[in-house]
């Protein structure tokens, strides 16, 4: 398959967009800025992690709603073979291993990473850190029953490629769980990044490669009818889209979405789909 120029494409209506085969070159711009913006943010972000890996409910996204809550990984099972894609710290495979998974937990930061390794040595904890890009992991085909991303390859990554990869890792029937922000929000977000308001300031058929000028960082953002297209095309079975709403009582992990914002329209989205 010829690889798209990803650069001149632009994501409206009446697009498609094509599936990278596995192996095919990377942009390699995004990735390294990501990778050194991630490197850079590691040590912000140790104290977290470490609450994280501390607690007994493991807490996803944006408003810490617990798994007890959710039940996005209520079916599965002790000895199931998991990766995360773009682990950061490590806390979700950290909670994994804990109920007996096993669990490997792949970043392209080996800052990131190194937190990650002290953690382990911390809390006596061991299972395979590896330090790779998300869309290029060094693990045969169908080695995985689950594939998970929070925030990690799912935000930055580029989707035609971290989807075919995933899809190559699983088992036939595995799992594939990741969580994005909400379309919505990205459509009320100022192109300076700014909290979200209460008006559509960006154009919800745009570029899915979004950049701020504040930050060095590309993230990647899908309509929904393109996820579910893109998920059809690389062979996944679109299972489930979780739309999460906050608690009335929950604190916001970041300033780009407020509470109030976030209880009325849906501030980030876990999309569940199967390998066919």
């Amino acid at each position: 398959m010829a690889r798209p120029n990803v650069e001149s494409i632009p994501v409206d209506a009446s697009v498609e967009l094509e599936v990278v085969a596995p192996g095919a070159p990377p942009e390699a711009d995004y990735l390294e800025r990501n990778r050194k913006v991630w490197d850079r943010r590691a040590l912000d972000g140790a104290n977290a992690g470490k609450s994280a890996w501390s607690d007994r409910e493991l807490r996803w996204g944006l408003w810490d709603t617990p798994e007890s809550e959710l039940q996005v990984l209520r079916e599965l099972a002790p000895n199931t073979d998991v990766i995360e894609l773009g682990c950061g710290n490590a806390a979700i495979s950290a909670w994994l291993t804990r109920q007996g998974l096993r669990t490997v937990a792949v970043d392209i930061s080996r800052a990131q990473l190194k937190i990650a390794e002290r953690l382990q040595g911390e809390f006596e904890l061991a299972f395979p850190l590896v330090c790779a890009n998300a869309e290029d992991v060094p693990y045969d085909r169908e080695s995985f029953d689950v594939a998970i991303s929070e925030y990690g390859a799912s935000l930055w990554c580029n989707p035609r490629r971290w989807l075919p990869e995933a899809h190559r890792l699983l088992r036939r029937g595995g799992q594939l769980i990741f969580f994005t922000n909400g379309a919505m929000l990205m459509a009320c977000t100022p192109s300076d990044g700014g909290a979200a308001d209460s008006m559509l300031v960006r154009n919800y058929f745009s570029r899915y490669r979004v950049e701020f000028p504040e930050d060095e960082s590309v993230e990647f953002h899908l309509t929904h009818g393109h996820w579910i297209r893109l998920l059809r095309a690389t062979g996944f079975v679109l299972e489930n889209l979780i739309e999460v709403r906050p608690p009335r009582d929950a604190t916001p992990r970041f300033d780009f979405v407020s509470l109030e914002w976030a209880r009325r329209w849906p501030s980030e989205e876990i999309w569940v789909a199967r390998k066919a």
